[in-house]
């Protein structure tokens, strides 16, 4: 199943964001730690140029420490980037990106005017309550809700910077398709635009695949299940979400997956690691690369048969 979750708003956001990053100094996007390949924007590359990125793995509290710190490596090969891991609450960490701005516009004078500093991140993974943090106030909006934000605000900082906040936006289309579903675990992609038990169903595969000890032991089996949907008929039984017949109640499963993996019950689980991205992105451009023959193909086909 494609996920594509692409309204209005965020339409108008890439437009204005468009209009004004080339007036920034610095950016810095805010991406969720257990899957910083899928919650970035990539359109993000293609407007910032040159200007020095800050990429802020948020919620480093959820996610699998060892993958984290391949992410870093990962990230920061591209020029210009550094890669920071942040937890919920921690100002003083927090306050470091600031400092780190610093260091990474060596050329600019506080003195005459202030560092423009733009913030980005799609839904969900936790942008304001940075903003707030930063700014030791509430200066944004914070919910539990994907898309909270929704229009351009500037917001001043300590040490003559100003922040501009930007509406959180995803891209047209989720590509490989299996960001959308990771995107959908993790909560960035409001409930009532996916099918509940098909995300929680590519949950349950990840985990036992990745995680199986995790979640033998939070769901007390005695064996791990052979798959995803063997997991969760075994969830079921053990908490009893079953109707009428003795037929699992898939949906209560799913939401006890999606929630206690949303909030770290499940432990500290990734859904990414660089390498995996790496293989689908080569699966992905050798899919359009063959629908784009196939469609090129049939293209002088038709015009062959006009002639």
């Amino acid at each position: 199943m494609a996920i594509n979750w692409f309204p209005g708003h965020m339409h108008k956001a890439r437009k204005e964001i468009k209009k004004v990053m080339p007036q920034m100094d610095l950016i810095i996007e805010v991406v969720d730690a257990r899957i910083p390949f899928s919650s970035e924007n990539p359109l993000v590359p293609s407007l910032r140029g040159d200007t020095p990125l800050i990429k802020v793995l948020n919620k480093r509290d959820l996610a699998d420490p060892d993958i984290t710190e391949q992410w870093q490596a990962w990230i920061e090969q591209e020029r210009g980037v550094r890669a920071v891991t942040l937890t919920h609450n921690q100002r003083q960490e927090a306050l470091g990106i600031l400092k780190l701005a610093e260091e990474m516009t060596p050329g600019h004078d506080r003195q005459k005017s202030a560092l423009r500093v733009m913030i980005l991140g799609i839904p969900n993974v936790g942008k304001s309550t940075l903003i707030n943090t930063l700014a030791g106030r509430p200066a944004a909006k914070t919910g539990n809700e994907p898309a909270v934000t929704r229009a351009q605000q500037a917001i001043k900082l300590p040490d003559n910077v100003l922040l501009y906040d930007t509406p959180g936006f995803l891209w047209p289309k989720l590509s490989p398709e299996q960001c959308g579903y990771r995107l959908a675990v993790t909560g960035a992609i409001r409930s009532a635009v996916l099918d509940f038990e098909d995300i929680a169903l590519f949950e349950a595969d990840y985990l036992v695949a990745h995680y199986p000890e995790q979640v033998t032991t939070r769901y007390g089996l005695e064996k791990t299940p052979v798959d995803g949907l063997a997991l969760m008929d075994a969830v079921a039984v053990k908490r009893r979400f079953l109707g009428r017949g003795g037929v699992p109640d898939l949906h209560k499963v799913s939401e006890v997956l999606l929630n206690e993996f949303r909030a770290g019950t499940l432990g500290r689980i990734s859904l990414e690691t660089p390498a995996m991205i790496e293989k689908e992105l080569i699966e992905a451009r050798a899919r359009e690369q063959a629908e784009a023959e196939e469609k090129a193909r049939k293209d002088e086909h038709r015009k062959r048969r006009k002639t």
